[in-house]
């Protein structure tokens, strides 16, 4: 009676599960390293080791919901890692340099809104040092890591679920994007993390694998810390060099987009099974949806 009763439950109770479990482990090891470091004063968290471990611990707890997730619904590796057409790769690479500096800019000037009310912007302030070899484990620990668990959390099991159940592309790559940007709790990066999560879940449905959001992933947080790294020398750029960068990084969006959209039919569907998701998910929605408030709240208490 019970392996009827999960058989029963549709894709996407996993695909919440997997959101909820995720949720609550970040929160969960975040707390302990709290507890463990309390002692050690407000120095600590200028420490190279501090900020590591901040990136470090929610991509612990997204591998370990990645492993439950394949274990409960039984998801061979290869079929998770299938691979994909040569030509998505490229057009990975394009999609990413556009939405880093053709979104990243719009994402400024979002946080520039914001801090016209007396918000005081802080995830700078948590990014390791970058200068000279610091950069390539920086690049290991907030590049490579949360593009091979984040990738396979979010359109692996989740954005693959809600394709198992049939929600149709525009559906399940909105709101998979929406549950993207929440589950990074900063209102900094609200609407650049929501745009890059819809983008990726497109490219995953395209593809037919999740390998090229994987390397999309990988280039727009190394291409980033890259130009954190040598911003004094990207300050000095002549205006004329800033123009076509921005020109170039919007060309390259607009055209890996519209190669997305064109390349295929959108699959059409109902959300059937949609309660049964948020009710799964729904832990995880609160727990994010608390953070991110947490967070906004600070930042203008700052």
């Amino acid at each position: 009676m019970e392996e009827e009763n999960i058989i029963a439950r549709p894709p996407v109770f996993e695909g919440g599960i997997a959101y909820s479990l995720a949720s609550l482990l970040v929160i969960l090891l975040s707390l302990v390293f709290s507890i463990c470091v309390a002692g050690l004063g407000q120095a600590a968290a200028d420490e190279d080791w501090y900020k590591y471990l901040g990136f470090l611990l929610p991509q612990i707890a997204i591998a370990a919901a990645c492993v439950v997730s394949m274990r409960r619904t039984k998801r061979p590796v290869r079929q998770i890692y299938r691979p994909a057409k040569w030509y998505y790769f490229p057009i990975a690479a394009l999609m990413s340099f556009g939405l880093l500096f053709s979104l990243g800019s719009l994402n400024t000037y979002f946080v520039k809104f914001l801090e016209l009310f007396g918000y005081e912007a802080s995830m700078e302030g948590s990014i390791p040092t970058l200068t000279g070899w610091n950069l390539l484990p920086a690049i290991l620990v907030i590049a490579v890591l949360p593009a091979i668990f984040e990738e396979t959390l979010f359109r692996g099991a989740i954005f693959g679920s809600m394709e198992q159940n049939g929600w149709g592309t525009w559906k399940a790559v909105l709101i998979s994007g929406a549950l993207f940007s929440l589950f990074h709790g900063n209102p900094e990066q609200t609407i650049y993390q929501f745009l890059c999560g819809a983008a990726f879940a497109l490219l995953a449905q395209r593809a037919g694998s999740i390998l090229p959001g994987m390397l999309a992933h990988f280039l727009s947080n190394a291409v980033d810390l890259i130009v954190i790294s040598f911003r004094g020398n990207m300050e000095t750029m002549p205006l004329g060099g800033t123009i076509a960068l921005y020109t170039v990084s919007g060309l390259c969006l607009v055209g890996s987009i519209l190669f997305l959209i064109l390349n295929k039919k959108n699959v059409k569907g109902k959300l059937s099974g949609v309660k049964m998701f948020f009710l799964a998910a729904s832990v995880g929605i609160f727990v994010c949806a608390v953070e991110w408030l947490v967070a906004l709240v600070g930042g203008f208490m700052a």
